[in-house]
């Protein structure tokens, strides 16, 4: 590996640029419609590490944040340490506090060209040796960038936000943190852009607070304190009947905001960590918490239009604002999903479960994946029919969508990987600890 450079590998001799298809960005973490891309014949569902690839990317340094794409630009963050670095193992088990590293560490920042997967920028945004641990499978550039396609917004929780414009020039910089995080696990929640806002989540043990600032120039609008310890989830602005609010998982509650940082509800009965990211779906807003040390491990769907404390009482599974719920539902990594008609839960032990979106119904029960499969740390996704679920081997599974478990095949890059993949055009982008792959059809 060349420090500080991207090298790239190609594997097809003649790469035409591909033309505008249905899936025209992927500009956030888990895309736009919450891993869910426009179906499209020219999408593949076989690949490995040598069929099906168009280019490769090595990505120096290490980082778990998503690609995100706009047009022909595809984003990703690392940060590359000086000294040794100690490779992360899968699988979930306790032990893996690290403590901070005294060799000099650069945060790094890279634009790579989508068609040909040449870097077209990189930027070194700090270098130093970082001053909090992290646990071993997480890194110092967790947190997913977000763009509106004039400009690009990385976000390191525990150094700052940084924002360049499409050609590299860096525009505004605020710095944050450092901030203790609980066990010294690190950060990991990703920004959201909503119109002329930058909205930032930063649940810690010092002082969490949810935050907006003015896109163009970073200036601070307002700032909200969270009586929350340390979470990793990022969150959601949900848009439904004129109305916009900023919905924030915690461990002790979820809150939903205006759009001036008033709280609006409020909702207790999660797990002691939260992780996975809300989303709508079918006019419904879906949470999760699934701490795997909790009995408590909740799913909601709730209804739009809450206010006050809407808490499910003793026995209660709904009420006028949640129209259904389940205590043992929730993953503790993995976002669950919405296909269809169907809300799909995919566990990090490789389990998988279907129940019905709108009523939260049973479809099928816990079906293991693979019982060789180490473990899930990245959200699933679909299109076409069916659902994809990558382990932390670099293994996809290919399920059948629908009212029926199936297995329909197995795709292996081989590769260590927690990061959720990106759908841009007819192409998915899968980043792996060392590499960035563009897999389509050649």
């Amino acid at each position: 590996m060349i420090r500080g450079s991207l090298v790239f590998t190609f594997v097809a001799l003649v790469l035409a640029t591909p033309s505008a298809g249905l899936n025209d960005r992927w500009p956030q973490f888990r895309g736009p419609s919450a891993g869910v891309a426009e179906n499209d014949p020219a999408l593949v569902d076989r690949w490995s590490a040598t069929s099906n690839i168009l280019w490769t990317a090595d990505v120096p340094g290490m980082g778990w944040s998503s690609p995100v794409v706009w047009d022909d630009h595809v984003f990703v963050t690392s940060v590359i340490n000086t000294g040794q670095t100690e490779a992360p193992k899968p699988g979930l088990y306790f032990g893996g506090e690290r403590p901070a590293s005294a060799a000099p560490h650069r945060w790094m920042v890279h634009d790579v060209e989508f068609a040909t997967g040449k870097v077209r920028w990189s930027k070194e945004v700090r270098t130093g040796a970082p001053v909090v641990p992290r646990h071993l499978k997480n890194s110092y550039a967790s947190e997913t960038p977000v763009t509106d396609g004039e400009r690009v917004y990385f976000y390191f929780g525990n150094v700052g936000l940084f924002v360049f414009d499409m050609k590299g020039t860096q525009v505004w910089s605020k710095a944050f943190g450092p901030f203790k995080t609980r066990y010294g696990w690190g950060t990991a929640a990703s920004p959201v852009l909503h119109r002329d806002r930058i909205y930032l989540v930063n649940d810690n043990d010092d002082q969490s607070f949810l935050a907006a600032y003015d896109k163009r120039t970073g200036a601070e609008i307002w700032r909200v304190n969270r009586e929350e310890g340390t979470n990793w989830a990022t969150p959601f602005v949900w848009e439904h009947d004129g109305r916009a609010e900023i919905v924030t998982s915690g461990s002790g509650k979820v809150r939903s905001y205006d759009l001036t940082g008033k709280l609006l509800w409020e909702l207790k009965g999660m797990s002691s960590i939260s992780i996975p990211t809300p989303f709508e779906r079918h006019g419904l807003l879906f949470i999760s918490s699934g701490y795997v040390g909790d009995a408590l491990r909740p799913a909601y769907a709730i209804r739009p239009g809450a206010t006050g404390d809407i808490s499910l009482k003793a026995g209660e599974t709904s009420n006028q604002y949640i129209a259904w719920s389940m205590p043992t539902l929730a993953p503790y990594n993995p976002t669950p999903l919405v296909y269809g008609d169907y809300y799909y839960t995919l566990f990090d032990r490789g389990f998988f479960t279907c129940h019905d979106a709108k009523t939260g119904k049973e479809i099928y029960t816990k079906v293991r994946l693979d019982p060789t499969a180490s473990g899930f740390s990245a959200s699933p996704w679909a299109y076409n029919n069916k659902i994809f679920a990558m382990s932390e081997d670099g293994t996809t599974y290919v399920i059948q969508a629908g009212p029926e478990f199936k297995v329909i095949g197995q795709n292996v890059l081989d590769e260590f990987t927690m990061a959720s993949p990106a759908i841009h055009r007819d192409s998915l982008l899968i980043r792996t600890a060392t590499s960035l792959y563009k897999i389509a059809n050649p």
